[in-house]
């Protein structure tokens, strides 16, 4: 008996060290696994035009690089932004819902953001660390982050160098608006310049730990001040650029708010519009410039063999108009100018597309895309959709993707001219004897729009019923209303009814029902939040109870 408790012991132990000998390397395998996560870097540049590319087919060659990157990853050229103003789309960008459940509908509702948790709480969960280097302006504070280092439009946060000082001082005497002669500091002292070399000052440092790293680079320009130092000033000279789509003769087609933004724009800069095809020479300038500046920081990481395994995203906020409609900057409405967005995939796991994926996209999706890659439940209250499956090159469902929303608008009643209120006194946006207009004000943002693209179509809607409907491969600046046109009665039927449905989906779920202490409510979503597959599930329940039905007869 006391021998075969002795055999029996030494059994156990045997079967012990073999099951450690099993769990080490399985436990190891497992922390292999984790370092295997990749390295993201989200680069947002700020009012860029997607359409300002020779991929997109335009005649100038403002993004060499980056239209190759696009090529050798998935890029979209049916990506929209979430709003076409910074906050909110930055906002629904890193929260994945919409600015309707975000609550921030306008550049003045910053602190206002409604969510549960936000992309950079998902990448902390998984161990990434994390650095904002750029333009924040959002809810977002150094404390969310391992490093933090501000840029913005008007400089360096906190200058520590007297060049970095006097660039600011230039910068402020651009009064916000432009600069007609090359800018009189070099490159290295530009924001995208500045910006790229903290990057990768910061990657440096970050590597040689064995976390992955997630690298939000926000560069804040082209947005204006529309500036260009050389040789990037005399790149694309104003008698060498294409014309517009279309110009100062289409502007009151476009409506009362593009009219209206005209209006304060010349109260804060006088007749700007001589300026436009220096303006527009300085923002393509300044596309190359940035397009220089990524490529610096994708060879930095891939001479210290990071590359392979990073995960780079490119994408803007919104856009501007450029000269478009014989406007700068950015305001009224929701023209294409303004609402489409550049967005590239590139990476590990992602397929390789010359051409354009034809999917509709938002930046809302941005954030569930990285969940889905990274395995992370969607958190409570996310609305976009992960992209993963169509940048793997997988199945996914096509009606999903076949349209997608933008919305606009702080909500009440239009304010349509400036005698129920006044630019200068109530508003602010302009101040007389001074240089200066914000074209994000009272009259470009009250009330409500919605806009839905699908294929070649494109559906606006307000809150008081006014819609218009364009086919953008016949009218690309969407100039002729077809709206009441009796001959697009279905097409119209058809967008109006999926932009009831994003409506519907947009809607904020949160808060969730609250369970008692005998009852709770069920919340059934999708793993990537697709909606489109379970359109019929109702009716072939009830098809099968008929079906059983009859055979019970």
């Amino acid at each position: 008996m006391k021998t075969s408790f002795k055999y029996g012991i030494l059994i156990n132990q045997f079967l012990y060290i073999i099951l450690h000998l099993c769990t080490v390397p399985m436990q190891a395998q497992n922390i292999s696994k984790e370092k295997k996560l990749p390295n993201i870097v989200l680069v947002i540049v700020d009012q860029f035009r997607a359409d300002a590319s020779k991929r997109e087919g335009f005649a100038l060659n403002t993004t060499p690089f980056l239209d190759n990157l696009a090529e050798n990853g998935t890029w979209f050229n049916r990506a929209y932004c979430a709003m076409p103003a910074c906050v909110p789309s930055r906002t629904s960008m890193i929260t994945g819902r919409f600015p309707s459940a975000t609550r921030v509908n306008s550049n003045m509702n910053l602190p206002d953001a409604f969510f549960t948790q936000d992309l950079f709480d998902v990448v902390k969960s998984k161990g990434y660390k994390t650095a904002l280097i750029g333009k924040n302006h959002t809810y977002l504070k150094p404390k969310d982050f391992d490093f933090w280092k501000d840029y913005s439009h008007m400089g360096t946060g906190k200058p520590q160098t007297q060049e970095e000082k006097d660039f600011n001082t230039f910068l402020h005497s651009t009064h916000f608006y432009m600069n007609e002669e090359a800018t009189p500091f070099p490159v290295s002292d530009q924001m995208p310049a500045k910006i790229v070399k903290s990057a990768e000052g910061w990657v440096d440092e970050v590597s040689k730990g064995e976390s992955p790293f997630f690298l939000f680079v926000s560069i804040p320009e082209p947005h204006n001040p529309y500036q260009a130092p050389e040789p990037y000033y005399s790149m694309f000279p104003p008698e060498s650029l294409p014309p517009v789509q279309a110009g100062a003769e289409s502007l009151a087609k476009k409506g009362n708010a593009y009219v209206v933004e005209t209006e304060i724009l010349k109260k804060g800069y006088g007749d700007f519009e001589k300026e436009i095809p220096r303006i527009r020479s300085n923002y393509y300038g300044m596309m190359r410039l940035i397009d220089d500046q990524i490529k610096e920081l994708v060879n930095h990481l891939k001479a210290n063999g990071e590359f392979d395994n990073t995960v780079f995203i490119f994408v803007a906020d919104h856009g501007d108009y450029v000269g478009e409609y014989g406007m700068i900057k950015k305001g009224a409405g929701v023209p294409e100018c303004l609402t489409r967005i550049p967005m590239i995939w590139h990476g590990p796991g992602i397929v390789k597309n010359k051409k354009p994926h034809d999917a509709h996209v938002s930046n809302v999706d941005i954030m569930p895309t990285i969940c889905d890659m990274l395995g992370v439940d969607f958190p409570d209250g996310v609305q976009g959709r992960s992209l993963w499956p169509l940048l793997q090159g997988k199945d996914y469902p096509k009606e999903e993707f076949s349209n997608i929303m933008v919305q606009q608008g702080y909500g009440g009643l239009r304010y349509v001219n400036f005698d129920e209120y006044s630019p200068y006194t109530d508003d602010g946006t302009v101040t007389k004897g001074k240089i200066e207009a914000d074209e994000l004000n009272t009259w470009t943002q009250s009330g409500r729009l919605r806009m839905l693209r699908k294929g070649d179509w494109k559906l606006v809607y307000d809150m008081q019923g006014k819609g218009e409907l364009y086919n953008l491969i016949e009218d690309p600046s969407a100039i002729h209303n077809l709206y009441d046109d009796d001959k697009y009665t279905l097409k119209k039927v058809e967008l109006l009814g999926d932009l009831l449905s994003w409506e519907l989906r947009s809607e904020d779920p949160l808060p969730l029902p609250h369970p008692t202490k005998n009852r709770k409510y069920g919340f059934k979503k999708d793993r990537h939040n697709y909606w489109s597959p379970y359109k019929n599930e109702g009716a072939n329940h009830l098809k099968e109870i008929g079906n059983k039905l009859k055979r019970q007869r």
